[in-house]
C-alpha cells in the first residue's frame, strides 16, 4: 500500500469516528430519533399519538466532520455515493445460482457486497422480483450483510438501504409483515374526518355533514400512526428510506400508474396526509421520499412504458400539484423523487422533470427551498430514456440538480459516464461533492454512522407484531366507502346465517403473500356468521340462485364491453340481488349496471377484504369518503352509512 493511499484511508478514518461521535453525542442530548418531541425511538413499537407538535425526529448532522470525511473520498468513491442500484440475491455473499449468475451478467461480480465493493454504492434498493425480500428475517441478515461489505470497503461510509414499501397497491415486503392500508384508503378515512357525517334518516344513508377540526387532526393522524408503524418495521429490517408517501394529486380517472397510490384528489386534504406521513416515516428514524415530483397526477402515460406529458398550466400547477410537495418540505421530508414527465408549462424543452434544470433546481430548489435529498424515479424506465441515452441520462440529472441516480439499466455505464463528464469538465469536482455531503448529511439524519446500524435488527420485537396488526386493522376499518345501498339490503344480518357467493376479479397480491381477494372476503364474512362460498366467474352465474346475495370484485373495469362488465350483467339477470365491491379504483361503478349496494375499497390486500366484510354485515358503520369524484355518478366526499 502506497503512503498516499495508506494516509488517505487513516484521514477517512477519522473522519467516520468523527462522524460517528458526533451521531452518539447527539442521540445522548436527546437529539436522536425520538429525542426532540418525547416520541418513540424509531422501532420501539408504539404507535404515534398523532400530536400536532410532533416534528421529524433525527440527529443533527455534524457538517464540518462529514466535509472532511467527503475531502478524504477518492473521486471514484464520491461517485460510487449517487448510485442506488439493485442487486440479485436473498443473501449479500452466497445468492441462489441464479441471482449469482444475472448479478455476473449484469454488473461483472456475482454478489451484492461484492457489488457494493466494485462501485463503492451509496445505496441498494429491494425488490421482490430481485428476490431481496423473503422474510423479516431474512431482509435484516441482508442488511447487515451489506452494511459490513460497505463498512469494509473504500470510505467505510454506510449504505442507505431502501424500496418502495407504499402499502396498498405497491409492497415489496408481504406478511409477516404488517401491511397497512394505502394511500387513496387513508385518503378515504380522511374524508370522512373533513366531510363527517355518519349516515341521515333514510336507510341509504347520507354523504353531507360537517365535522370539527379534532376529526379531521385525527383522521390525518391515523395516516401518521400508519407511516409510524411502516417505518418502525422497515428500520428494525435496516431499511431506512423509504421511497413514499405519494403526492401526486390523482385528478385523472384515466391515469394508469397512480391511481389509488395517490391520497386522492383535493391537493388540500392530499398535502395534509402527505405530511402526516412524512413525519411518521420520519419519527420512526426512516427516510420518507416524497414523489413524484412536480406531480404525476393528471397523466395518461405510465412512464414505466412511455414518456407523460403533463398539460397543466402553471398556474393549475400551482393549485393542484404544488401543495403537497410544498407540504412535504415545510414538513422537513428528507428526500423528493423525480418524475419521468415532460411539463411544457414549467419547462418547454422537452426533457423530462427529471433531467430539467428549471423543475428541479429552479422550482423544487428555489421556489420551494428544499434542502435535502433529490433521487430520481428509476433511470431504468423509458420515460427518462427516450430523448437521451443511458450514458447521458445519469449526467444530464446531475446538470438538473439531482442527488440520488436510482437504479440505472446499466450501472457501469453510468458510473463511466459520471466520472468522464467530471474529468472532462462537465460536471465539477464542486458539484459531485455537493450531492455527497447532502447524501451523507442524510444518512448521518438517520443514524447510520452508529455502530449498532449493522446489527440484524430486531425482527421478531418489531416486526408483524400483533400491536401493529391491529393498528392496521383498526385504520382500515374507517376506509371502506358505501357507494350506493338504494334498497337498504346492507347490513347482511349474520344472525340469519345468510347464504353469501363471492366472485370476481382474482388480481395478483401486490406482496405475494395476500389473497386471492374473493377467498379471502368469502372467509371473513364466514367467520362473522355468513355461510359464505367463493366461486370462479365462470361458475359464479350459475351457483347464483339461492343466495341472499352475491358479492362481485371489480377491479379496473374499462369502458366498453369487458368480460367484468359481462359478469356483472349476468348476475343481475338471475335476480339475486349484487354487491359491487371495487376493489382497486372506484371508478367502476361508474362503467356498469347500478346494483344492490355498491362499496369501494381502494386495495385488494387482506386487510381492506376484512375491513369490507365488516362492512358488509354490519359489524362496522360505513364512514369513508371518496376521495376523488367518480364522474357522472359520485361526487367528492360522497359516502353512506346505515341508520
Amino acid at each position: 500500500m502506497s503512503y498516499q493511499a495508506s494516509r488517505r484511508s487513516l484521514l477517512t478514518a477519522a473522519a467516520l469516528a468523527a462522524v460517528s461521535a458526533a451521531g452518539v453525542a447527539s442521540y445522548a442530548a436527546g437529539r436522536g430519533p425520538g429525542g426532540e418531541d418525547g416520541g418513540p425511538r424509531p422501532g420501539d413499537g408504539r404507535p404515534d399519538d398523532g400530536r400536532p407538535g410532533d416534528r421529524p425526529p433525527g440527529r443533527a448532522p455534524d457538517r464540518a466532520a462529514l466535509r472532511r470525511l467527503v475531502a478524504g473520498m477518492t473521486l471514484e468513491e464520491k461517485v460510487g455515493q449517487l448510485f442506488v442500484s439493485r442487486a440479485y440475491g436473498h443473501s449479500a455473499t452466497d445468492p441462489d445460482p441464479a441471482d449469482a449468475e444475472q448479478n455476473q451478467k449484469l454488473f461483472g461480480v456475482r454478489t451484492a457486497a461484492e457489488l457494493v465493493s466494485r462501485y463503492h454504492l451509496g445505496g441498494i434498493i429491494y425488490f421482490s422480483w430481485a428476490h431481496n425480500t423473503r422474510d423479516p428475517q431474512q431482509i435484516a441478515e441482508l442488511s447487515a450483510a451489506l452494511q459490513r461489505a460497505a463498512a469494509g470497503a473504500g470510505s467505510g461510509v454506510p449504505l442507505l438501504l431502501s424500496t418502495d414499501q407504499e402499502h396498498g397497491a405497491v409492497a415489496r415486503i408481504g406478511k409477516p409483515a404488517t401491511l397497512l392500508p394505502g394511500a387513496m384508503a387513508l385518503g378515504a378515512r380522511h374524508g370522512a374526518g373533513a366531510t363527517g357525517g355518519t349516515g341521515g334518516a333514510s336507510g341509504a344513508g347520507s354523504s353531507t355533514g360537517s365535522t370539527d377540526a379534532g376529526s379531521d387532526s385525527a383522521a390525518t393522524a391515523e395516516a401518521r400512526r400508519a407511516a409510524r408503524i411502516a417505518g418502525a418495521e422497515l428500520a428494525a429490517m435496516g431499511i431506512r428510506q423509504d421511497y413514499a408517501p405519494v403526492a401526486d394529486v390523482n385528478v385523472n380517472p384515466a391515469n394508469p400508474v397512480i391511481g389509488v397510490r395517490s391520497f386522492g384528489s383535493d391537493p388540500q386534504a392530499v398535502a395534509a396526509l402527505v405530511a402526516a406521513q412524512v413525519r411518521g416515516y420520519q419519527g420512526a428514524g426512516v427516510a420518507a421520499t416524497a414523489k413524484h415530483f412536480p406531480g404525476h397526477g393528471d397523466t395518461e402515460t405510465d412512464s414505466h412504458v412511455g414518456l407523460p406529458v403533463m398539460r397543466h398550466s402553471r398556474a393549475q400547477w400551482e393549485e393542484l400539484d404544488e401543495p403537497p410537495f410544498r407540504a412535504a418540505v415545510e414538513a422537513g421530508v428528507d428526500a423528493v423523487m423525480t418524475a419521468h414527465i415532460v411539463f411544457p408549462a414549467l419547462d418547454p424543452s422537452g426533457d423530462p422533470a427529471t433531467l430539467s434544470r428549471p423543475i428541479v433546481t429552479g422550482i423544487l430548489r428555489e421556489r420551494l427551498g428544499f434542502r435535502g435529498v433529490v433521487v430520481t424515479d428509476a433511470l431504468d424506465m423509458a420515460g427518462v430514456r427516450q430523448k437521451y441515452g443511458d450514458d447521458r441520462v445519469p449526467v444530464l440529472a446531475l446538470k438538473a440538480g439531482c442527488d440520488q441516480l436510482l437504479n440505472p439499466p446499466d450501472l457501469g455505464l453510468a458510473h463511466r459516464s459520471v466520472l468522464a463528464a467530471v474529468e472532462a469538465g462537465e460536471l465539477t469536482r464542486a458539484r459531485i461533492e455537493e450531492s455527497v455531503l447532502r447524501i451523507l448529511e442524510l444518512k448521518a439524519r438517520r443514524g447510520l454512522f452508529d455502530a449498532a446500524h449493522t446489527a440484524a435488527g430486531r425482527t421478531d420485537a418489531l416486526v408483524g407484531i400483533p400491536a401493529h396488526l391491529t393498528a392496521a386493522d383498526e385504520i382500515a376499518a374507517g376506509t371502506t366507502t358505501l357507494l350506493a345501498n338504494p334498497v337498504k339490503l346492507l347490513p347482511l344480518d349474520p344472525a340469519a346465517a345468510p347464504r353469501v357467493l363471492v366472485t370476481g376479479t382474482d388480481p395478483a397480491s401486490p406482496s405475494g403473500t395476500t389473497g386471492p381477494p374473493t377467498a379471502v372476503l368469502a372467509r371473513e364474512l364466514t367467520a362473522l356468521g355468513c355461510r359464505a362460498t367463493a366461486a370462479a366467474p365462470a361458475r359464479a352465474v350459475a351457483a347464483a340462485p339461492g343466495n341472499a346475495a352475491v358479492l362481485v370484485c371489480t377491479y379496473n373495469v374499462p369502458e366498453g364491453d369487458d368480460p367484468q362488465r359481462t359478469l356483472v350483467e349476468e348476475l343481475l339477470a338471475t335476480g339475486v340481488p349484487v354487491v359491487l365491491v371495487a376493489i382497486r379504483n372506484p371508478y367502476d361503478p361508474a362503467r356498469l349496471p347500478a346494483c344492490a349496494a355498491e362499496l369501494a375499497t381502494y386495495t385488494w390486500t387482506d386487510v381492506e377484504m376484512r375491513a369490507a366484510a365488516r362492512v358488509v354485515t354490519g359489524a362496522v358503520r360505513p364512514t369513508g369518503r371518496l376521495p376523488v369524484p367518480v364522474p357522472g355518478r359520485y361526487p367528492l366526499g360522497h359516502g353512506l352509512s346505515y341508520d
